[in-house]
Parts: C-alpha cells; structure tokens; sequence
C-alpha cells in the first residue's frame, strides 16, 4: 500500500524543485502565441520593464514586458487599452504564479471593459446623478460613520486604520454585506442589513434599527474594472 510506503524510497519535491520543473512543463508546451486582451494594474517601476495583466470579462493573466523589448514599442500602453500581445507562456518560480512573458505588444482598439466603463458613466451622467445641485456637503468631522462592506475584509481594516489616525472620536457602525461574488452583486445594491460591530472601534447597535449616522462609506478592495464590473 501506498501509505506504508518507505519513506526513504519517496521522491519528495522542494517547492523551488517542483516551480523550476512545472516551469520547464509550461515553456515546453507552448510555442510563442498572439494573445489579445485589455490591460489593467499597469506598473511601470524604475526598471524599464513593465508588468501588468490581459483581461477579458471572464479571465486575466499576469504579464512581464523586459525593458530590451518595450523600449522598441511605438506607442504608450495604459490601462484600458485593448492590445495584442505576441508571448511565451512560463512560471514566475519565486511566487509559482502563472505568467506571460510579453516580447511584442501591439494596439487593437479601446477595451471591451474600459468602453463599458466609459457608457456606464455616459449614461448615469445624463440621468443627473453626478449633478453638483444632487451632492451634500460633507461634515469635517462626522460624529459616526456608516461603512457598508463586509466586516471580516480588508476594506474595513484599511477604513478604522485611517480613521485611528485622522479622527479616533468618530463611532464606525457597519452595514456587513458581501462584496465579492453572485451574492455580493445582489445585497449591495440593495439597503443593507442593521450595522454590527466589527471591534473595539465600531459601535454595537439594534438589530431592528441603525442610528443615524454623519456620513456613509460604501468600500471594497479591488480597484481593476473587471473586479468592479462584476459588481
């Protein structure tokens, strides 16, 4: 049987052994492929390479383009754009995450996502609701704040962390809803449920009934247009 196998006869893998040969599997299986997607989470860091994900609605790949090649590319790439990239498929070992090594990236159009974007907006302006005469003014410093987002997340780490240094008096009460997924898409477009406390920060409140609150704060973490698309 196999659990009493010895276990000095076991051939067991480091994880740099198992990167390095799932690596050498991928860049052996694939030729170089012309892949067409839009770009998003573009980094351009003192190096010259550039790093950034091809996404379509459903799907997204991370990307590395090394400086010897994008610095013969004749245009700016920014996020997005709608591009065509010519690549080999490969592992980056250090993280074991699934890459494309990019050596020629050409532009084909406005992105699929980014042109959604865009008529979303066209459209929610000509209903009136970016309208100055429509805004309130904000309180300088809210008595309470109200965070609709979920209360295990990091979105309202990142929320009590600021508030601790920018203004430890204000009450946080939270409005606990998903954000990611099927579900998330059907509770936050709705009111959401009685606040509840997440720690020491946040205020207890009813069950039944919310108290008012100065200002409301509706986060997630995740700032690329196919993540918040999806919402």
């Amino acid at each position: 049987m196999t659990g009493n196998q010895d276990p000095l006869s076991r051939d067991i893998y480091s994880i740099t052994r198992l990167n390095r040969e799932v690596r050498a599997v991928l860049e052996g299986s694939f030729p170089l492929l012309w892949v067409q997607g839009e770009i998003s989470n573009l980094a351009r860091p003192a190096s010259g390479h550039l790093y950034f994900s091809l996404k379509d609605t459903y799907s997204q790949v991370r990307c590395a383009m090394f400086r010897n090649r994008n610095r013969m590319m004749k245009f700016t790439p920014e996020n997005g754009m709608e591009v065509i990239a010519r690549a080999a498929v490969s592992l980056y070992e250090g993280r074991g995450e699934f890459q494309l090594i990019v050596e020629q990236l050409e532009p084909a159009g406005v992105g699929a996502l980014q042109k959604a974007f865009e008529e979303l907006k066209t459209r929610l302006d000509k209903e009136g609701l970016f309208a100055a005469d429509r805004k309130r003014p904000l309180p300088a410093y809210p008595g309470s704040v109200g965070v609709i987002t979920s209360p295990s997340g990091a979105a309202i780490r990142d929320i009590l962390h600021v508030l601790q240094r920018r203004w430890p008096r204000a009450r946080v009460i939270v409005y606990p809803v998903p954000v990611q997924g099927a579900g998330g898409r059907a509770v936050t477009r709705r009111f959401p449920r009685p606040g509840r406390p997440v720690n020491r920060s946040v205020i207890p409140v009813s069950t039944r009934r919310s108290p008012p609150v100065g200002v409301e704060v509706a986060h997630r973490v995740g700032r690329s247009l196919l993540q918040k698309r999806q919402h």
